[in-house]
C-alpha cells in the first residue's frame, strides 16, 4: 500500500493576515511551507530542513518558541496561532437527521413486506363494484359481501401500517437518542484526552485540542500522536505507522536520519521531545480524514493548491511529487476530465446508507422472506381454488349462464377472493415481530445498567457472549500501585524502611537509578484534596518505584535537575520482548552509568553481583539466585505483588563501549534492590465476576505477571481462568 502519509495532495488553506515576505502573521513559516516539509520523509525531510532553515532550533525560532522551556502561557499568543496555523481539531460528520434514520429503519425487508401488504389491503378494502341491482344478478349477489365487513375491512390494513410506524419510530428515536449522546460522550472524551507538552520551562498535560503549533511535545511509549511533528531529541524511538501507510514493520525515528512524527501513528519503542508543525485539518491525519469524507470541513479550507507562495516553493514540492507518483494518480482520477461522473456516483455509492446487520436481525430478515414466500404461494392457492370453486358452482352445478350485467357482480366476487388471499399472505407474515423484537431491545438490561448503547442490535450482540478476556492491570484493579515491600542490603523488609537502615551509598543509588530510568513524564504530584492521596501521573509502575523515593525521604526531582533528559546517553526502552528499560548516562570523569529496571525473573539473570550488607559488592552466584527466587520473589509473589528489580553496571570510556550490543551492555550488573508492588482489586470485581460465572460466562484474566502473582489475584477475586 502506498504512503498516504506522503501524499502531494495539498489540503490548507491560505490563511490572511500575510505580510510581504510571504510569512502568516508575525511568524517567519507559513502553512503551506510547513505543510509541503511534513510531506517528506528521511534524508529527503532533513535536506529540506538544512535548506531552509538550517536546522530544528532554527524551525523553532521562526514558530517563536523555545526548544527548552516552548511556549508560554499568553493566551493572546496561542490563539494567533490557532487563527494562522489552524486548531488541532477535526470537524465530525454531520449527524444523521432523525428522518434519515427513519428511512433507514424502513429499509426493513420484513417492514417492507408488511407495508406492502398493507397498502394492498387498504386500498381494496375501499373498494366498490358498480352494478348489482338487476333481478337475474340478485341470487348471485347474495351473500357476496358482509355489510358490516365491508365497513371495517380498512381495520386491517391500518393496523398493520400503525404497527409498522411503531416500529420505525421506536428505532429512529432510539438510533437519535443514542447518537446524540455518543456525540457527546465523544466531546468529553476529547476534551478528556491530555497530551504532556512543554510551557513555561515546565511540563504539564493539557487538552489534545489545546495543542497548538510550535508546542514543544514530551511524546513516550504508547502515546498516540495527535499532531505532527519534528523530532527534536528521541532515545530509541519507534513509530507504528500502518494507520497511515498500512506497513506493520516499526519505523525507527531520529533526528539524523528520519526525524518526521506523524499525527495518528502510535509510538511502540522510545520516547523524545517534537516541535509541533502541524494540527487539525493541515496534520497529515486531517488530510486523510478530509479526504475519506470523514469530517466536515469548510470549503474555503478544501484547496491548498491556492495557497502556494511561489514557484520557488512550488519547485521543493515537485521532489515529492516524484517520489508519490503512483498515490498521486491513484487519487487523481477523482480530479481527471471525466472525474464529474466518477465523484457523482462515488457520492450516490457514499450516500445510500449500508447499515449492517445483527445475527438476530439477518434471521429475521430470512425468516421474513421464507414466510411471505409461503404465504405468497399458499395465497395464490387460496384465490385459484376459490375462483375455481365459484365458477364450477355457478355455472357448472347451478348452470347460470353469463349475463352482461351480472359481470360487476361476478367482478366482485373474484376482488372478494383476491382479498381474501391478500389477508391469507398478511397473516402470515407476523407484523408484531420487529416491535417486539426493537421493544425488548429497547428496554434490555444494558440500557438498565446505563451502558451507552449506541445500536440496539449491540444489546443482542452481547447476549451471546460466553467468554470474557480481561486485562488485570487498570482493569480489575485500581491501576493506583504502592511499594509495600523491598528486599535491600541481604534484608528482606515487609514494610518500608526507614532512611537510617539502608546504608546512604545505596540510598543514593536507588534514588539515582529511579529517578534517572524512569520516564520523566512520570510525576508524584500533590493530592488534588487536602488530606488525599498524591496524584500519580505517567506510567503507575514507575510511579510506584517514584512514591518508594519519597517514602524514603529522598528527592528525584533534584537529580532530574542535575540530570536533565537531554543528557541521557544511551536509553534501551521498555518493550514487551526486554521486559526491562536501562538508561546509560555519562559521569564526570567521562566513563558511563548505566541504570536498568525490570522484572526480576529477567533482570536477576543478568546480574553478576549485588550490594551486599553495608552497601558492600559482592558475587551473586546461580545458588544465590535460586535462594533469592525461593526466599523473596516466591513469597511477594504469592501475596500478590509485582516484582520489580532495581540494577546498575559501571562502564568505562576507553574503550568506547558498542552501544548497539544491548546484549553485552545490559549483562554483569549489579543488583542494588528487589521491591513488591501492590495494586489492589477493585471492590466491584469479585461480585461482577460471579454473575458472569452464574450466566455461564467465563472469564479470563490476561496478564504478564508472574504466575504466582496472577494467581494470588484469583484467590482475591474468586476462580478466574488465567492466560
Amino acid at each position: 500500500m502506498g504512503d498516504l502519509g506522503n501524499s502531494t495532495v495539498d489540503f490548507h488553506p491560505k490563511k490572511p493576515g500575510m505580510d510581504k515576505g510571504g510569512h502568516e502573521g508575525d511568524f517567519g513559516v507559513t502553512v503551506e511551507e510547513l505543510c509541503s516539509l511534513m510531506e517528506l520523509r528521511g534524508a529527503e525531510a532533513l535536506q529540506k530542513i538544512q535548506e531552509n532553515y538550517t536546522d530544528t532550533e532554527t524551525l523553532c525560532h521562526r514558530l517563536k518558541t523555545s526548544p527548552a522551556d516552548g511556549l508560554s502561557d499568553n493566551p493572546a499568543d496561542l490563539e494567533k496561532r490557532q487563527q494562522v496555523f489552524g486548531m488541532n481539531f477535526i470537524p465530525p460528520k454531520k449527524a444523521k437527521t432523525f428522518l434519515q434514520l427513519v428511512w433507514e429503519a424502513l429499509q426493513d425487508v420484513t417492514l417492507i413486506i408488511l407495508e406492502i401488504a398493507a397498502i394492498i389491503s387498504l386500498g381494496l378494502s375501499f373498494y366498490q363494484p358498480p352494478g348489482g341491482d338487476s333481478e337475474a344478478c340478485s341470487n348471485v349477489s347474495a351473500g357476496a359481501e358482509d355489510e358490516g365487513e365491508a365497513e371495517a375491512g380498512w381495520i386491517e390494513g391500518a393496523a398493520i401500517l400503525l404497527s409498522v410506524l411503531c416500529v420505525v419510530l421506536v428505532t429512529a428515536f432510539n438510533d437519535w437518542s443514542k447518537e446524540k449522546q455518543f456525540r457527546g460522550l465523544q466531546s468529553r472524551i476529547e476534551q478528556e484526552q491530555r497530551f504532556a507538552v512543554v510551557r513555561n520551562g515546565t511540563v504539564i498535560q493539557i487538552p489534545v485540542a489545546e495543542m497548538v503549533v510550535g508546542d514543544i511535545a514530551q511524546v513516550k511509549y504508547g502515546d498516540l500522536l495527535p499532531a505532527d511533528g519534528i523530532l527534536m531529541q528521541g532515545n530509541d524511538l519507534k513509530i507504528d505507522e500502518s494507520s497511515l501507510t498500512g506497513e506493520s514493520d516499526h519505523v525507527r525515528k531520529s533526528i539524523d536520519k528520519d526525524p518526521m512524527l506523524l499525527s495518528g501513528t502510535h509510538v511502540m519503542e522510545g520516547s523524545g521531545k517534537m516541535v509541533v508543525t502541524a494540527v487539525g485539518v493541515n496534520s497529515q491525519t486531517g488530510i486523510i480524514f478530509t479526504l475519506l469524507g470523514a469530517g466536515e470541513v469548510e470549503e474555503e479550507k478544501k484547496d491548498c493548491k491556492k495557497g502556494k507562495q511561489d514557484g520557488t516553493l512550488e519547485n521543493n514540492q515537485n521532489k515529492a511529487k516524484k517520489q508519490d507518483e503512483a498515490v498521486a494518480m491513484e487519487m487523481q482520477p477523482l480530479k481527471s476530465a471525466e472525474g464529474g461522473e466518477v465523484e457523482e456516483k462515488e457520492k450516490k455509492k457514499a450516500s445510500v446508507p449500508k447499515k449492517e446487520k445483527s445475527v438476530l436481525q439477518g434471521k429475521l430478515t430470512k425468516l421474513a422472506v421464507q414466510i411471505g414466500k409461503a404465504g405468497l404461494v399458499m395465497s395464490a392457492i387460496t384465490v385459484i381454488i376459490l375462483m375455481l370453486y365459484f365458477v364450477i358452482e355457478t355455472f357448472v352445478i347451478q348452470g347460470r349462464a353469463w349475463l352482461t350485467e351480472c359481470t360487476p357482480i361476478y367482478v366482485q366476487y373474484f376482488v372478494k377472493f383476491f382479498i381474501i388471499g391478500v389477508t391469507v399472505l398478511v397473516v402470515a407474515v407476523p407484523e408484531g415481530l420487529p416491535l417486539a423484537v426493537t421493544i425488548s431491545l429497547a428496554y434490555s438490561k444494558m440500557m438498565k445498567d446505563n451502558n451507552l448503547v449506541r445500536h440496539l442490535d449491540a444489546c443482542e450482540t452481547m447476549g451471546n457472549a460466553t467468554a470474557i478476556c480481561s486485562d488485570k492491570t487498570g482493569t480489575l484493579t485500581t491501576n493506583r500501585m504502592t511499594v509495600v515491600q523491598i528486599y535491600v542490603e541481604d534484608q528482606h523488609f515487609r514494610d518500608i524502611p526507614r532512611p537510617d537502615q539502608i546504608n546512604p551509598k545505596t540510598l543514593e543509588l536507588i534514588t539515582s537509578a529511579v529517578a534517572v530510568n524512569c520516564a520523566y513524564t512520570s510525576n508524584i504530584m500533590a493530592a488534588d484534596k487536602e488530606g488525599g492521596l498524591p496524584k500519580q501521573v505517567g506510567n503507575k509502575t514507575e510511579c510506584a518505584l517514584l512514591g518508594l523515593v519519597r517514602d524514603l525521604k529522598q528527592d528525584y526531582p533534584a537529580v532530574r535537575e542535575q540530570i536533565p533528559e537531554e543528557k541521557l546517553y544511551k536509553v534501551y526502552t521498555f518493550n514487551s520482548v526486554r521486559k526491562s528499560m536501562s538508561t546509560v548516562i555519562q559521569m564526570p570523569d567521562g566513563s558511563f552509568r548505566l541504570y536498568s529496571k525490570g522484572a526480576s525473573e529477567i533482570l536477576l539473570k543478568k546480574c553478576s553481583f549485588i550490594l551486599g550488607r553495608d552497601g558492600e559488592t559482592r558475587a551473586f552466584r546461580p545458588q544465590d539466585k535460586d535462594e533469592m527466587v525461593k526466599k523473596v520473589i516466591e513469597p511477594m509473589a504469592c501475596d500478590g505483588l509485582r516484582t520489580i528489580c532495581i540494577a546498575y553496571r559501571e562502564l568505562p570510556a576507553d574503550p568506547m563501549p558498542d552501544w548497539d550490543n544491548e546484549t553485552d551492555i545490559v549483562s554483569n550488573l549489579i543488583c542494588i534492590t528487589v521491591v513488591g508492588i501492590e495494586d489492589p482489586v477493585r471492590p466491584e470485581v469479585p461480585e461482577a465476576i460471579r454473575k458472569c460465572q452464574r450466566a455461564g460466562i467465563t472469564v479470563r484474566m490476561v496478564t504478564g505477571d508472574n504466575i504466582n502473582t496472577a494467581r494470588f489475584f484469583l484467590l482475591c477475586v474468586s476462580c478466574v481462568q488465567v492466560s
